[in-house]
């Protein structure tokens, strides 16, 4: 038998609930004793709770809640695991090597009837996603462990204005994928308070021996939305956002991270949205503008008359620009 067939064979052995030791596992499989203990290392590598009891009734055993666990996929869960996996790797997973070897284990214990099906869910499922460079995805690795382990990072940042970078000891909390880019957020030794950091801007990464404890109940996540867009839920202030638009459209606004998180009613044709309204004569004006007149502001006045100011000093600047031209056009001599 392969080694993978004993592997499986002693995993089922172990899983009925017996305790049992390396010679009764040979006898049971018709293997030498040696090939049990290979086995057994190579199943607590693969993160099978195998417990070795000593003594006159000892023997290995599997750990009641692991015995308990299924260890297949049905076909729904195969089927999102692969596809799943292909939107780790087009968004830059770092662990892309140990996720391929995971679905080759998927696919290779299964029969040709399944595999043959696993095999069409992900074929016909894309995405399409910048690439990630080798060097950030080693850098990505080391914030991850980074982080699981609780270890301080030594880090130069390019702040991308020109000058060099910035040295600092900085506690990272946690990573976050945003929009196509990954960021990482933690306690910053330098500016002596949270911040936020593209991690395609790290020049340098290297761990320290110092370690931190993270913020209990602390979410990276919440902390860099509201670093990119202050001010657009937790103000004090809200105001009612209500747009008429196509279904598409509207569509479109609920996949936007602040109005898909901020929608209060939907109906057909309508939406309306709760915003802070700081974020109305800043943030908001100029999302909402490239839609032209694909949409229409039903309210607040406010966010409509500051749309109609910022249309009517684009319309001047690029007047500006067109009357000169226009005059040379018809006075060719002062070309």
């Amino acid at each position: 038998m392969s080694k993978a067939t004993n592997m499986l064979s002693i995993l089922w052995l172990l899983r009925s609930g017996r305790r049992m030791t390396a010679q009764q596992l040979a006898d049971e499989l018709e293997i030498h004793i040696r090939t049990v203990y290979r086995c057994i290392d190579s199943l607590c590598a693969s993160g099978v709770p195998v417990i070795a009891d000593s003594g006159p009734n000892g023997g290995y055993r599997i750990l009641d809640r692991f015995a308990e666990s299924p260890l297949l996929f049905d076909m729904e869960e195969q089927q999102a695991l692969v596809q799943a996996a292909a939107f780790a790797r087009e968004a830059g997973y770092p662990y892309r090597e140990a996720l391929d070897r995971a679905i080759d284990k998927l696919k290779r214990y299964t029969n040709e009837e399944q595999l043959d099906r696993i095999m069409r869910h992900e074929e016909g499922f894309s995405v399409i996603h910048p690439p990630v460079e080798e060097p950030q995805l080693e850098l990505l690795k080391t914030l991850e462990a980074a982080v699981a382990q609780g270890r301080s990072v030594e880090m130069e940042y390019d702040k991308g204005r020109g000058g060099p970078p910035s040295k600092r000891v900085f506690d990272p909390y946690g990573i976050v994928h945003w929009k196509g880019a990954y960021y990482v957020v933690g306690y910053c030794g330098l500016r002596g308070e949270l911040r936020s950091f593209r991690t395609d801007r790290i020049v340098r990464l290297a761990e320290t021996e110092r370690r931190f404890e993270r913020p209990e109940g602390f979410s990276a996540k919440d902390h860099l939305m509201r670093e990119l867009l202050p001010d657009s839920l937790d103000a004090e202030s809200l105001a009612v956002v209500r747009i008429r638009s196509s279904e598409q459209v509207l569509d479109m606004l609920g996949q936007h991270w602040l109005f898909g998180h901020a929608v209060i009613e939907r109906k057909e044709g309508e939406a309306a949205y709760r915003i802070g309204e700081p974020s109305l004569h800043t943030y908001v004006p100029y999302f909402l503008l490239p839609y032209g007149k694909a949409l229409t502001i039903v309210e607040p006045d406010s966010l409509i008359e500051r749309i109609a100011a910022i249309g009517e000093e684009l319309a001047r600047h690029y007047r500006s620009m067109i009357a000169p031209q226009r005059e040379t056009d018809s006075n060719p001599s002062k070309g």
